[in-house]
């Protein structure tokens, strides 16, 4: 595939996956091209990528960075789930958490990072799933440009999808690079914190204070 020529359909939108996962020979051409663009891009700032031996392989360090590790999300299969009995009917809320939540900023391209809280409010005549499968949805969805209030939805969405629980909670706590590297530079205690419900969760108001305050002892847990 010739990325420099590419069919515009083939693009999507900054933090949405391709339509298909893309294969080792496809992943070389875009780091290769893309690394070429970080040289073009070099060449403007007046960088010298040729005799300095600081950025000499700087553009192919990033370009391979972006496509394998930062954005990797988009070109890589959803994470396999893997279902248990629900052999003992449990029908209570579970809540997971801190999640590492590391992730790019779409508007700057400044990294996010924090954590991440799940709860899960089960069937008792469905299945559930094994925890680390939710830190790899996680994963999955922040590995692209993102902004924050979308992300949140894109994890809940594909939890509910996938797992058909009777109600769904996703909360994110992340400190954003974009606000303290560069503006205002506020101090890195600034946090946005978001969250959303889905089913019973979102209908019932006990249910949610038990999944924020849980996640506010998690947090506490999690800082000692």
């Amino acid at each position: 595939m010739n990325f420099h020529n590419r069919d515009v359909k083939l693009s999507r939108l900054c933090n949405e996956a391709l339509d298909e996962p893309i294969d080792d020979a496809e992943r070389a051409v875009m780091i290769a091209s893309a690394a070429e663009k970080l040289e073009e891009l070099f060449d403007i700032l007046r960088i010298d990528h040729q005799n300095d031996h600081n950025t000499r392989d700087t553009p192919q360090r990033v370009a391979k960075m972006f496509v394998e590790e930062i954005l990797q999300g988009r070109y890589t299969a959803p994470p396999r789930i893997t279902e248990f009995e629900n052999a003992r009917a449990y029908d209570h809320l579970i809540i997971t958490g801190p999640i590492e939540l590391r992730s790019m900023c779409a508007h700057h391209l400044m990294p996010i990072y924090g954590h991440a809280y799940v709860g899960i409010l089960p069937s008792a005549e469905g299945k559930i799933i094994g925890l680390s499968k939710y830190d790899r949805i996680v994963d999955y969805f922040a590995s692209r440009l993102q902004i924050q209030e979308e992300l949140v939805k894109q994890i809940g969405d594909y939890i509910v999808e996938m797992t058909k629980p009777r109600g769904l909670a996703v909360r994110i706590s992340a400190v954003h690079m974009c606000k303290t590297q560069r503006g205002v530079r506020s101090s890195h205690r600034s946090r946005m914190v978001n969250t959303c419900f889905w089913g019973d969760l979102a209908a019932s108001s006990e249910l949610k204070s038990e999944f924020l305050n849980e996640c506010i002892a998690l947090d506490r847990a999690g800082s000692e």
